[in-house]
């Protein structure tokens, strides 16, 4: 079951084979004196050698103080019960630990002033000559405290009966003379209510008195409210008459209204169609037929012959950003949306490269005018060109600037190539470039005005 012991143990062995031939039973321990074998086998248990612990103690062994007897007590009690040799350990440790009174227990003597659980958990463990006795004479005493604290507490409890019952008993008395008080005050207020029963019963005969006197005015309001009914009815009556002619009346002037906006546009379309016919009279005598080229066409290839001018310092333009602007300017009739590439994707495409940057913004473009049909061109600088473009979405022209030149100066040149009337919205959220084509009769708009309407796309 463990280790074999040392050879200084041989006489603790031979004396716990002494007692393992005796077939005696084990003696009924009161619950207190074990728990105290138990306190006392667990703190003497750290102390025993490792050899001459038990393999089952080993894990007991290795618990807290405050916990080895409370979690091991089960493990500590049987291994206590069936293994005299542990035993033996044990009890040698608890003689050495308790002093004088472990060793006068261990010659057989229980002194007088000792604490019978005491002297009855060492008798268990050490055994001297005798310790049956002083486990059952410790259970006497033990027995016969707790008779003792059971008789004072069931004298106490007798005592506090008989208290409560005196007091009880006064309580009863002092009760019972309220109630007596209480009776004659009822009996009183009896008198009082038979009174007032009388005098209610006066006014209740008043009171109906007076409801038959009520009931026969209600009567005559009621034929009166009939009256007044009827007369409503028949202002009623008058009023859908008045109503019903009122809302003719109304129908026939909104027809006459419905005739007159009719009329009014038989003259707009009157107008509108010589005007119309007018222009194509004009058209056929000027001989003027529809362009391959558009003027952005002739600035992009004037800009790919000529040199440009040097590239110059940019300031933030302070124009609008209301998406919904862009939407009515791009809704006037043969609008030119022309975008400064750079400074819009760098606003809004930062994070991506410069290919993705312009590949976001082409495509965008492409959506613009898909829906708009207005003729959309974007400027890049071309210190960045590269060759080998995708193809631009139908309705966007892209450009880029030549070496030397800024996308801002293609810009002007593209504002001051339009014919004066023509709607051109500029994109850019540089002031000198916003400036400069405002003067020139375009309408810029910040680069975030675009961003929002990709953004809504």
């Amino acid at each position: 079951m463990y280790e074999p012991a040392s050879p200084g143990d041989r006489l603790l062995e031979e004396a716990a084979a002494q007692d393992a031939d005796v077939e005696l039973p084990e003696p009924s321990l009161p619950e207190a004196v074990r728990q105290r074998i138990v306190t006392l086998a667990a703190a003497a248990l750290p102390a025993l050698p490792g050899d001459e612990v038990p393999i089952p103690m080993r894990k007991v062994a290795r618990f807290a103080p405050n916990r080895r007897a409370r979690l091991g007590g089960r493990e500590i009690a049987a291994q206590l019960t069936a293994d005299p040799l542990f035993r033996q350990r044990i009890s040698s440790r608890v003689v050495i630990d308790t002093g004088d009174l472990g060793a006068a227990v261990a010659a057989g003597v229980a002194p007088a002033a000792a604490d019978p659980v005491e002297v009855a958990a060492l008798a268990y463990l050490v055994r001297p000559d005798g310790w049956r006795e002083l486990v059952e004479g410790a259970g006497d005493a033990v027995r016969a405290e707790a008779d003792s604290a059971a008789a004072a507490g069931q004298i106490r409890d007798a005592e506090h009966r008989a208290a409560r019952a005196e007091h009880d008993r006064a309580v009863a008395k002092v009760e019972a003379d309220k109630l007596r008080d209480e009776l004659a005050r009822v009996r009183e207020e009896l008198g009082q209510i038979r009174e007032e029963a009388r005098s209610t019963a006066r006014a209740l005969r008043e009171a109906q008195a007076g409801q038959k006197r009520a009931s026969d005015l209600l009567a005559t309001e009621k034929g009166r409210a009939s009256r007044i009914t009827a007369d409503h009815d028949a202002e009623v009556r008058r009023l859908k008459t008045r109503l019903a002619e009122a809302e003719s009346t109304a129908a026939t002037g909104k027809q006459a209204a419905k005739d007159a906006r009719a009329a009014d546009d038989t003259r707009l379309w009157l107008l509108i169609e010589t005007i119309g016919q007018a222009a194509s009279g004009l058209r056929r005598e000027l001989a003027l037929g529809p362009s391959e080229k558009m003027p952005a066409d002739f600035v992009a290839d004037a800009a790919a012959e000529r040199p440009g001018t040097p590239e110059r310092s940019r300031a933030r333009a302070q124009d609008t950003d209301d998406p919904g602007r862009l939407d009515q300017l791009l809704a006037l009739p043969r609008a030119h949306l022309v975008v400064d590439g750079y400074n819009v994707t760098k606003r809004g495409f930062a994070e991506m490269s410069l290919e993705q940057q312009r590949k976001r913004l082409i495509t965008g473009l492409g959506g613009i005018a898909a829906q708009t049909g207005d003729e959309v061109t974007v400027v890049f600088d071309g210190a960045e060109r590269v060759h080998g473009l995708p193809p631009a979405p139908r309705g966007v022209r892209v450009l880029f600037s030549r070496k030397g030149d800024t996308a801002d100066e293609l810009i002007r040149q593209l504002v001051r190539a339009e014919p004066a009337g023509r709607p051109i919205v500029v994109i850019s959220s540089d002031r000198e470039v916003a400036d400069g084509v405002r003067r020139h009769g375009a309408y810029p708009m910040g680069a975030d005005s675009l961003l929002r309407r990709l953004a809504r796309s």
